[in-house]
């Protein structure tokens, strides 16, 4: 196997660093205002995976504001992408996606090593059932959603010829050589937590019986401010980012992992959208962070991914990793150093990250799963 990460600023670019190459498998990454129509007039790989990152992305050259490329040679293995858009039903749309994706790597019926997944925000729960319903519960499923640059709307998924403002794209990986991951947030459990005693969705109304908004405001001190008038409503997105909500769903050794929500909006009824569902009678506990967490934290996910890697000697091939843009955003001006500690844990690989609008990974004894705020990194051997 051999991998190879690109930036540039735009397509035509990326494809002039790329010429007179043909890969197996490539995935693109890059902000939402680049035009990847130029993709269609060249046939750089059997199978492309796209989706819009915000504000750039991020390799072992560090950020960039354009796009970049992770692009794996490896005749060995077999790959598969599919890109299906919306209808009815999202989670059909996942396991359309999931059928053509086996059947374009010549491997229906058969489990895949890994799926690499991306699609547009607000349904990932969904996808993530159409996929299991075609390949089961054992095969990690990781990816990100795809984001734009101010959370209007602007983001899309695409492949070679076709992009998609609401739709879904799912790779099936099946490498020559072996895959590692991990799945983490950078955030610390607080004292402060609550059970929910109403929801609708992603809709967060009570915690303890009050309104989820008012007791939230309570946990973070005022940090994110109560709405007095009921019919007034408030994004939260950035004032919340330090202040997430988790929910305990596993545990390894006697350490709890939280996976974690992000409250978007607030309004004067008391209620709070969150980017990932929650449950009525789940316990919401408040997570905190810093900077710093944030900033190391990409390095030390990368770290286990690489540690957990099979083999005695571990040498790693390339990476693809998924960061939160919420954590972009908090820690942008220090994005030279996210990539460095990257780039440590992975002894200089090419790797490429995307700043994605929600996380999907795979958990010990918990199984695939939506969140928010967390970061991913697998590892090819």
């Amino acid at each position: 196997m051999k991998i190879i990460v690109k930036e540039a600023d735009g397509i035509e670019g990326l494809l002039d660093q790329l010429a007179g190459s043909r890969f197996d498998f490539m995935s693109l990454h890059g902000n939402c205002e680049i035009d990847v129509g130029p993709l269609s007039e060249h046939d750089i790989a059997k199978h492309v995976h796209g989706a819009t990152s915000c504000l750039g992305a991020m390799s072992n050259a560090g950020p960039t504001k354009g796009i970049a490329a992770f692009a794996i040679e490896d005749s060995a293995g077999a790959y598969g992408s599919a890109l299906v858009a919306f209808n009815d039903s999202p989670q059909d749309a996942a396991a359309e996606a999931t059928r053509k994706a086996l059947l374009a790597a010549d491997r229906l019926g058969e489990r895949p090593d890994l799926v690499w997944v991306s699609s547009t925000p607000g349904v990932e729960e969904d996808i993530l059932a159409g996929i299991e319903g075609v390949i089961g519960t054992d095969t990690p499923i990781i990816g990100g959603s795809a984001a734009d640059n101010s959370v209007a709307g602007g983001w899309f998924v695409f492949n070679g010829a076709v992009r998609a403002g609401a739709g879904v794209v799912v790779s099936v990986l099946f490498p020559s050589t072996p895959v590692s991951f991990a799945y983490q947030s950078g955030y610390s459990p607080t004292e402060k937590s609550g059970i929910v005693t109403k929801c609708d969705g992603r809709r967060l109304l009570e915690l303890d019986g009050r309104p989820a908004l008012e007791v939230y405001s309570e946990w973070t001190g005022g940090t994110v401010a109560n709405i007095d008038k009921p019919e007034d409503s408030r994004a939260i997105l950035s004032e919340s980012t330090m202040w997430p909500l988790g929910r305990e769903i596993s545990q390894v050794g006697e350490v709890p992992f939280f996976l974690l929500a992000h409250p978007a909006v607030g309004d004067g009824t008391g209620a709070i959208d969150l980017f990932a569902n929650v449950a009525e009678g789940e316990r919401l506990t408040l997570m905190t962070g810093t900077q710093h967490s944030l900033i190391e934290r990409a390095g030390r996910v990368a770290a286990l991914a690489h540690a957990t890697a099979p083999g005695p000697d571990r040498e790693v091939a390339g990476a693809l990793m998924i960061y939160c843009g919420g954590c972009m955003l908090s820690v942008q001006d220090r994005l030279s150093d996210v990539a460095a500690g990257v780039n440590t844990a992975l002894d200089g690989a090419p790797f490429l990250g995307a700043f994605t609008f929600g996380e999907q990974g795979a958990l010990l004894k918990a199984g695939n799963r939506h969140g928010n705020l967390m970061i991913s990194c697998v590892v090819f051997g």
